[in-house]
């Protein structure tokens, strides 16, 4: 069983041939709502590829947060423990341009849970086989999240995503940290390589099609990703999390996992959409074969 606490979000999706200058008005082509946030993208990612997942978040008592519980549920989604709080429920404005993206994220209801409340659901997060978390919580939230698992033994997974929002204190108690590129030299510096050699087996750097990079205690792994033909990149880092907390909650070997989680990212960026993309586990496993779609 996989618990993931994190931010549910509306996605505000825009496209345009190519991304407008400051100050400057440019056409669009494209505009869409569809489901979000970095939390909820990860719990339908682990869902898919399989696992039992409960997620842990609130959204508002708007349409939006309607829309959001409905989509949750039709994934096999448990949502018991997400709050409905007055008010609005998080959106992500989404500027998809040049086979990239630029992303706006506005709370909302994700901001209204409390470390406090965490305590109430220390039964759930104990009985977890891995717990998942980002940073578009609040990191009291986060914090106490952490603190509740290592006391527990449970493994965790961090996404530091906005890395803004990182903080040493969560270092004792992450068991793994799966930042981008951009993110560990946030958190790390210019030499964020050198952090991987501090954090054996437990700090994953993603960096893009190439793959991702840990240090295994003896050397530098790089794991290759996929070559694929990106259709829209939203939501490839939350899949590579709910499928490398698949992964390493089924005790798949360490770089084994990294690689399954490889291959459902490549998958993900395929299709339009955050979640719309992801996969199910005969596709990843086809992927991981060699064999085309």
């Amino acid at each position: 069983m996989i618990t993931v606490v994190g931010s549910i979000n509306m996605d505000l999706v825009v496209r345009t041939s190519r991304f407008p200058k400051q100050g400057e008005t440019a056409l669009g082509d494209l505009y869409t709502t569809v489901p979000g946030g970095k939390g909820a993208n990860q719990a339908v990612a682990a869902a898919r590829l399989g696992s039992e997942v409960h997620m842990i978040g609130a959204v508002g008592t708007d349409a939006f947060g309607d829309e959001l519980l409905a989509g949750l549920k039709i994934e096999s989604v448990h949502i018991e423990a997400v709050k409905r709080m007055p008010g609005t429920s998080g959106i992500a404005n989404i500027l998809l341009s040049e086979g990239d993206n630029r992303i706006i994220v506005v709370p909302g209801a994700n901001h209204g849970l409390k470390a406090e409340e965490m305590d109430t659901f220390e039964s759930q997060l104990s009985r977890s086989s891995m717990v998942i978390m980002q940073l578009e919580m609040p990191i009291p939230v986060i914090q106490r999240t952490l603190e509740i698992c290592h006391q527990h033994g449970v493994p965790t997974i961090l996404n530091p995503a906005p890395a803004t929002g990182f903080t040493d204190s969560f270092l004792p108690y992450a068991t793994y940290l799966t930042p981008n590129e951009t993110e560990a030299e946030e958190m790390f510096g210019e030499d964020w390589e050198k952090a991987l050699e501090q954090y054996p087996n437990r700090l994953i750097v993603t960096i893009g099609q190439q793959g991702a990079r840990y240090f295994d205690g003896s050397r530098h792994v790089i794991v290759e990703g996929f070559t694929t033909e990106a259709v829209d990149t939203t939501g490839a880092g939350d899949t590579f999390n709910g499928a490398l907390g698949v992964a390493l909650a089924e005790a798949m070997p360490f770089e084994e996992a990294v690689r399954f989680a490889n291959a459902a990212a490549s998958l993900s960026v395929e299709k339009f959409g955050a979640q719309g993309g992801m996969p199910k586990r005969e596709e990843v496993m086809a992927r991981l074969r060699g064999e085309a779609p």
